[in-house]
C-alpha cells in the first residue's frame, strides 16, 4: 500500500515577536494563494498588524481580533482603545471585519483563578497551547472568537495569524470551530512560528 503524503517547509523564527511580522504576513499571503483560502483571522492589539495583513492579502476576507476592552487599564488602556478603534474603522471601511470580545481561552475563569486560585479548563487549554508558542494559543483563540461572532464559517479551512506580545510570528491553517464544538477545531498546518 502506498501512503499519500505531501511535504512543505515550515519557517521557524529564531526569536519571537514583532520583528517577524513582515515575513509572517508574506508567508501567510503565499499560503492563502496556494490553498485558495478565503478567510484570514489576525490578532491585532492596536490594529496595525491587521491593517498590514489587509494591505497584503487582497483575495480573502480579513477579520481582525483585538484584545477585549479593559485588557489594559488607565491611560495606557485608553490610548490603546483609541488607536484600535481608529484602525478598526479604517479596516471596516476597506471591507474587513473587526472584533473585540471576551477572550475564548480565559474569560471569567481568569478572574476566578486570580481571586481564588485553582486550575480551570480554559486556562489549562491555553497553557497547553503555549507549550508550542504564544502565537499558537492566540491563533486558535481568535479563530474560536471569530467563529462564535459569526464572522467566519465554521468547519472550513481558514488562515490564522497570531503573535507574541506585538506583531505577528505565527501563521497556521486551521479547520475552524466555535466554542461549542471547540474540540472539532483542527490545526492543519503550521506555516511559521518561533523556535
Amino acid at each position: 500500500m502506498v501512503m499519500e503524503y505531501t511535504t512543505k517547509e515550515i519557517c521557524y523564527f529564531l526569536t519571537p515577536g514583532e520583528g517577524n511580522t513582515d515575513k509572517a504576513i508574506e508567508l501567510a499571503k503565499r499560503r492563502c494563494e496556494e490553498l485558495g483560502i478565503k478567510h484570514v483571522v489576525v490578532a491585532s492589539f492596536t490594529g496595525n498588524t491587521g491593517l498590514k495583513v489587509q494591505d497584503a492579502i487582497k483575495d480573502a476576507d480579513i477579520v481582525m481580533v483585538g484584545a477585549h476592552y479593559g485588557f489594559r487599564s488607565g491611560d495606557e488602556g485608553r490610548k490603546l482603545d483609541e488607536i484600535w478603534k481608529k484602525n478598526a474603522k479604517l479596516l471596516e471601511e476597506r471591507g474587513g471585519k473587526a472584533l473585540r470580545a471576551t477572550h475564548a481561552l480565559s474569560g471569567i475563569e481568569r478572574s476566578v483563578a486570580d481571586k481564588y486560585g485553582g486550575v480551570y479548563p480554559h486556562l489549562l487549554i491555553a497553557d497547553t497551547l503555549r507549550l508550542f508558542s504564544q502565537g499558537i494559543k492566540v491563533g486558535i483563540e481568535i479563530v474560536v472568537m471569530a467563529a462564535d461572532a459569526g464572522l467566519i464559517p465554521i468547519g472550513e479551512e481558514v488562515l490564522t495569524i497570531g503573535g507574541t506580545r506585538t506583531g505577528a510570528d505565527t501563521v497556521m491553517v486551521v479547520r475552524s470551530a466555535g466554542m461549542k464544538n471547540f474540540f472539532e477545531l483542527e490545526v492543519k498546518e503550521i506555516v511559521c512560528m518561533p523556535r
